[in-house]
């Protein structure tokens, strides 16, 4: 091994690595792990999850458990959510954040019994668990729940797929979008939400890694279901108008800018007492210079990351996510552009390759969610 080589961290194999594997996926590096980019194909996986029911192994994501006396008070102090409002076993979409207001990291926050369950994305897992355990009370414990797989069952036959396959205190069907509870599947302990990142109805599973292969496997015996990788899951949320984190959401973009208003409870709106809160209400109460915007591409040539965005001769922003939306047959993607040029119907030019896309600002998402929340 070579001196530039030999302090790099190995990649990382999850519980599932051999299963993906003998299905014949194309294994890629991903968030320090090895995950399956596709399996058959992007496209075809993509447009099977919107017709049908696709299996996304996501255990590369951490999962946290935040408890100890004082956590509600603890965690307010860092994210600006209002936990009084937030009823046992359902989760909402809340944000890190840093003394500047930047996103650190977005994430998913459930009360349990004792204390919270967090998701936060696998590439800033361990710089989160730093974070928290710089900025959290000695009194409040941070478990990371390393031994737990997480698998999302997303698409319109999700529901199908796994109803048949599990029990529970109450019916899977009492589940709307963001509620979650606690159900056994393949005899083990598995929580379950009805949420998810690709604009589907779906559900995301959280099951001991140990039984992550079985039960992948049972999920994927039912006629509604297959296993789908990276590739779709990127294509779908990007047309779900859905941010990702490292591309359009970083510590030098703040929730007002990123368009997250709604990830700031209305109390903390007006009180603040959140980390970074004398920056976020500054922006809110004064405006942001820019905003992420959804774009519609003429041609079929997709803009890709930190492509220009222009207005005659001036860039007035750049491309953090973009590609071709299998759904809607033409390119589509995300930017942060100056406010003055960021009004829905706004034509405005993308650089690609040395030539200037004609593009227009539409509304996102791109493609309507389908999210299942009661009649």
């Amino acid at each position: 091994m070579n001196e530039d080589t030999e302090d790099l961290p190995e990649t990382g194999r999850l519980p599932l690595d051999a299963w993906h594997r003998a299905r014949g996926a194309r294994m890629v590096e991903f968030a320090g792990y090895w995950m399956p980019i596709q399996y058959e194909g992007i496209v075809a996986e993509h447009e099977w999850t919107r017709s049908h029911a696709g299996l996304f192994d996501v255990s590369h994501m951490g999962q946290l458990y935040i408890s100890g006396d004082g956590a509600d008070a603890a965690l307010e102090a860092l994210l600006p959510i209002d936990l009084g409002t937030l009823q046992h076993g359902n989760p909402r979409y809340s944000l890190l954040l840093d003394e500047n207001g930047g996103v650190l990291d977005d994430l998913m926050v459930t009360r349990w019994d004792e204390g919270f369950y967090l998701v936060v994305n696998g590439a800033t897992k361990w710089d989160d668990i730093a974070h928290l355990r710089e900025h959290l009370p000695d009194e409040v414990t941070i478990s990371h729940m390393d031994e737990a797989a997480l698998l999302a069952l997303q698409g319109p036959e999700a529901f199908a797929g796994l109803d048949r396959l599990v029990t529970g205190d109450k019916p899977l069907g009492d589940l709307t979008f963001m509620k979650g509870a606690a159900f056994k599947l393949l005899g083990v302990d598995a929580w379950i939400s009805r949420s998810g990142y690709t604009g589907e109805d779906g559900f995301e599973i959280s099951i001991p890694a140990e039984n992550a292969a079985a039960i992948a496997a049972l999920l994927c015996e039912q006629p509604e279901v297959r296993p789908i990788g990276l590739g779709a899951r990127d294509s779908l949320r990007l047309e779900a108008g859905l941010p990702l984190y490292g591309h359009d959401l970083s510590p030098e973009t703040g929730p007002i800018a990123a368009d997250l208003l709604f990830a700031i409870n209305k109390r903390r709106r007006s009180e603040g007492g959140f980390l970074g809160a004398e920056t976020v209400l500054k922006t809110l109460a004064e405006g942001a210079s820019e905003r992420r915007v959804g774009l519609v591409i003429e041609g079929r040539l997709p803009a890709r990351e930190g492509a220009p965005v222009l207005s005659g001769a001036s860039q007035v922003g750049r491309v953090t996510s973009g590609g071709f939306s299998p759904t809607l047959g033409q390119p589509i993607a995300m930017a942060y552009v100056a406010i003055a040029h960021a009004a829905d119907g706004n034509a405005l030019e993308i650089e690609v390759r040395g030539k200037r896309l004609s593009a227009k600002v539409v509304p996102m998402p791109f493609v309507p969610h389908r999210y299942h929340r009661g009649s």
